[in-house]
C-alpha cells in the first residue's frame, strides 16, 4: 500500500496536464459548438455550409487520427504545432463538432411561440435568439454537455501517444519501471473518475442554477 501511495505524486502531476488539456479544450469546443450550431440553423448558406463541413468532419473520423494528423502530417505541410497546442486544438475541435450539434438540436427544440413573442415584444431576430430563445435553450444543453465534458476528458488519453506526459503516459512509464500494473491502473481509474465526478458535480449545479433563472422568469440580460 505504501509502495502505491509513493506513485502518487507522479501520477498527481500527469493529472495536472490532463486537468489543463481539458479545461482549454473545452473553452475552445463551447465556443465552437455555438458558432457552429448557429451557423448550421441561422448563417448565410456558404457559413451554414462550412459549419457542416467541420462538423461532419470532426464527427466522421477518429481523434486519434485526428490527433496523428495535426501532429505528424502538418509539419511536412509546413505547419508546425507543439504537442501541447496539438492536444488542446484537436480535442476542442472534436468536442465543438459534437457540441455544434447539442446546440442545434437545443435550439430548434424552442417552440416557435417563443420566437413570436420575443418578435411581439419588439425584439429582432438576433435580440429573440440572445434574450428570449437560448436562455432556454442553454438548460437543455447542459445534460449532454456535461457527457461530452467526460468524453473529452477521456480522451485526453490519447495525447500520451503524442509524447505529453498526461496521466496515462505517467502510468505507462511507472508500470514500466515498477511492473506494479493492477495497483498503478486502479490509482488511474480512481483519479478519472474523480475527475468525471467533479465534471458531473458542476454540470449539475449549472443545471440547478439555470433552471431556477427560468423557474423566476429570469432571462440574460
Amino acid at each position: 500500500m505504501t509502495d502505491s501511495l509513493a506513485m502518487l505524486p507522479l501520477l498527481l502531476e500527469g493529472l495536472r496536464l490532463t486537468l489543463q488539456i481539458t479545461v482549454l479544450a473545452a473553452v475552445l469546443a463551447l465556443v465552437l459548438a455555438i458558432v457552429a450550431g448557429l451557423a448550421r440553423s441561422y448563417a448565410p448558406r456558404p457559413l451554414a455550409w462550412l459549419a457542416a463541413t467541420y462538423v461532419e468532419i470532426f464527427r466522421g473520423t477518429s481523434a486519434l487520427i485526428q490527433l496523428f494528423w495535426f501532429f505528424f502530417a502538418l509539419p511536412l505541410l509546413g505547419v508546425e504545432l507543439g504537442a501541447f497546442v496539438t492536444a488542446v486544438l484537436v480535442l476542442g475541435l472534436n468536442s465543438g463538432a459534437y457540441g455544434a450539434e447539442v446546440v442545434r438540436g437545443a435550439i430548434g427544440a424552442v417552440p416557435r411561440g417563443q420566437w413570436e413573442a420575443a418578435t411581439s415584444l419588439g425584439y429582432g431576430r438576433l435580440g429573440a435568439l440572445r434574450r428570449v430563445v437560448f436562455p432556454q435553450a442553454a438548460l437543455a444543453m447542459v445534460p449532454p454537455a456535461g457527457n461530452l465534458a467526460i468524453e473529452l476528458l477521456k480522451n485526453t488519453a490519447l495525447v500520451s501517444m503524442i509524447t505529453l506526459s498526461d496521466l496515462t503516459f505517467r502510468a505507462q512509464i511507472l508500470r514500466a519501471e515498477t511492473l506494479r500494473t493492477v495497483e498503478i491502473f486502479i490509482l488511474v481509474l480512481v483519479l478519472y473518475y474523480l475527475a468525471a465526478r467533479f465534471i458531473t458535480h458542476g454540470m449539475g449545479r449549472l443545471e440547478r442554477h439555470l433552471a431556477r433563472g427560468r423557474d423566476h422568469g429570469g432571462l440574460a440580460p
